[in-house]
C-alpha cells in the first residue's frame, strides 16, 4: 500500500512538471513566432514608403514632361509668328493681288497655328498646376511615410527586445522543468510534441482533449486514480486533473413511499 502511495505521489509530481513543461513550451512557441512576425512589420512600412517614393516620381516626371512639352510649344510659336511677321513684311512689296493673296493665306495659316500651340500650351499649363499640387501631396506623403517607418523600426527593436527577455527567462524556466521529469517521459513528452504540437493532453469526460477520442473505462478508472497513461488514439500522455472533475451533488432526502389506502370491509360479510 506504501509503494502505492509512492508511485502516485511521485506521478502527480511528474504531471505537474509535464503540465507545466507544455504550458512553457507553448508560451515560447508563441513569442517566437512574433518575433519572427516582428519584420515583416518593418516590410510593410517599407513597402508603403516605396509606394509613395514610386509616386513622388511618377509626379515629378510628369511635371517635367509638362515643362519639356511648353518648351517646344513655346519655340514653335514664337516660329510661327516670325514666320507672320515676315510674311506681313513681304505683303507691303508685293505687286500683284494674286502675290497679296497668297501671303495672306500663309499669314492666316501661321496665324491659326500659333493659336493652336497656344491653346495646347495653356493646357499644359493648367496640367502643371495640378501636377505640382500632386507633387507636393506625394512629397508630403513620403515624408510622412518615413515617419511612420522610423517608428516602427523603434518599436520592433524595442518588442524585440521584450520578447528576447521574456524566452530567456522561458528557456531557463523550461530546462529547470526538464530536470525534474523522468527521462522516458520527457523522451515521449518530445516525441509528440514535435509531431503533434503537443505531448500532453487531459481527460475529460472519458475523452482525450488532444484527439477528442473517448478512452476505455479501465483507462478512465486509472486516470481517475492519478497513473499517467498513453492514449491508445494519438499516443499523447494522458492525465485526469482532480479540479476538472463535477462537484458532488447535494444529499437527496429519502423517498418514502406513500401508504397504501386501507382496504374497505364489506358489512354484510360474504355475498
Amino acid at each position: 500500500m506504501l509503494n502505492n502511495v509512492n508511485f502516485l505521489t511521485r506521478m502527480q509530481a511528474q504531471i505537474e512538471n509535464l503540465v507545466k513543461l507544455q504550458s512553457v513550451d507553448l508560451e515560447r512557441a508563441r513569442l517566437t513566432l512574433a518575433a519572427r512576425a516582428l519584420p515583416a512589420e518593418i516590410a510593410q512600412a517599407e513597402a508603403v514608403l516605396a509606394a509613395a517614393e514610386r509616386q513622388a516620381a511618377e509626379a515629378s516626371d510628369a511635371l517635367t514632361r509638362e515643362e519639356s512639352l511648353r518648351t517646344r510649344l513655346e519655340r514653335e510659336i514664337a516660329a510661327h509668328r516670325q514666320k507672320t511677321a515676315r510674311f506681313r513684311t513681304q505683303l507691303d512689296s508685293v505687286k500683284t493681288p494674286e502675290q497679296a493673296e497668297a501671303i495672306e493665306h500663309e499669314i492666316r495659316f501661321t496665324s491659326t497655328q500659333a493659336e493652336g500651340l497656344e491653346n495646347e500650351a495653356f493646357a499644359s499649363l493648367e496640367r502643371t498646376e495640378a501636377q505640382e499640387a500632386a507633387l507636393a501631396a506625394a512629397r508630403a506623403q513620403v515624408e510622412s511615410q518615413a515617419a511612420v517607418l522610423d517608428k516602427t523600426r523603434a518599436r520592433v527593436s524595442l518588442r524585440h527586445k521584450e520578447l528576447s527577455a521574456e524566452l530567456a527567462t522561458l528557456n531557463a524556466e523550461r530546462e529547470s522543468l526538464r530536470k525534474l521529469i523522468e527521462p522516458d517521459l520527457l523522451t515521449h513528452f518530445d516525441r509528440l510534441s514535435g509531431s503533434r504540437g503537443t505531448g500532453l493532453a487531459r481527460a475529460e469526460n472519458q475523452q482525450c482533449t488532444g484527439c477528442r477520442m473517448g478512452v476505455r473505462p479501465q483507462t478512465w478508472n486509472q486516470l481517475r486514480e492519478g497513473e499517467l497513461l498513453a492514449c491508445d488514439s494519438c499516443s499523447r500522455l494522458l492525465y485526469w486533473d482532480p479540479a476538472m472533475a463535477p462537484a458532488p451533488k447535494a444529499p437527496q432526502p429519502e423517498h418514502t413511499p406513500p401508504a397504501r389506502p386501507p382496504i374497505p370491509q364489506n358489512p354484510q360479510g360474504r355475498a
